[in-house]
């Protein structure tokens, strides 16, 4: 297939659906995968429907062996993945002193640690010049303390876009968190369209600028 391909991971309505949207409007086929595929269909079909080609893709992000099974078979239907988009978080409304080890760790395992079955599963399918990209947050360095695990996670993921940018370079490949620095909405430089373009910005830059982090400020 001559067309590139991206991936969207926690794909829903908002950023996951606005991302898949700027990408295909530069030419890319687009893979929306969430947790059901009956919630990911329709994000597709509306991608289908404004002229896009699209498909969506149903995996939980709980369990690694699902995430490389359907990476990799989208990755073998396609020939291909040039870009790998990594968007999950969970919000889990516990303050240190009522967060447990076992609900951290599990928040972490889908905000951070199904990056790495991802890319295991996608690398194979992935020439130079393709890209890993990921959503990051202000919560990495200004945690919610109501909300604890978030910023675990995200500090977790940035981390590991860290080194596997430094593992991907040698091959071509870049990886990069964009750090969106405000709250999210539904109007404004935090709605999901302008952020999806700076993401566009991020992963379009040539290897001599390239960076690991973009800070994303509005």
């Amino acid at each position: 297939m001559s067309t590139p391909v991206c991936v969207v991971l926690g794909a829903g309505p908002g950023l996951g659906l606005a991302v898949a949207r700027r990408f295909a409007a530069e030419g890319y086929h687009a893979v929306l995968a969430a947790r059901l595929s009956e919630h990911a269909e329709p994000l597709a079909a509306m991608l289908r429907d404004e002229g896009h080609g699209a498909e969506g893709a149903g995996v939980d992000l709980t369990d690694p062996a699902a995430v490389h099974d359907v990476i990799g078979g989208i990755g073998e239907r396609h020939g291909r993945i040039d870009l790998l988009h990594f968007n999950p978080s969970v919000w889990r409304e516990k303050d240190p002193l009522h967060l447990t080890v076992p609900e951290l760790l599990e928040d972490v395992a889908l905000g951070a640690g199904a990056l790495l079955p991802a890319v295991q599963a996608a690398r194979p399918f992935m020439r130079a010049g393709a890209r890993v990209l990921v959503t990051g947050s202000a919560a990495a360095d200004t945690p919610f303390h109501g909300a604890a695990s978030l910023g675990v996670q995200k500090a977790a993921v940035r981390n590991l876009v860290t080194s596997l940018d430094a593992t991907l370079a040698p091959d071509g490949i870049r990886a990069v968190a964009v750090q969106v620095n405000g709250v999210l909405g539904k109007e404004g430089p935090f709605s999901p369209a302008p952020i999806a373009d700076a993401m566009w910005r991020a992963v379009s830059r040539p290897d001599g600028e390239w960076t690991p982090h973009v800070p994303y400020d509005g």
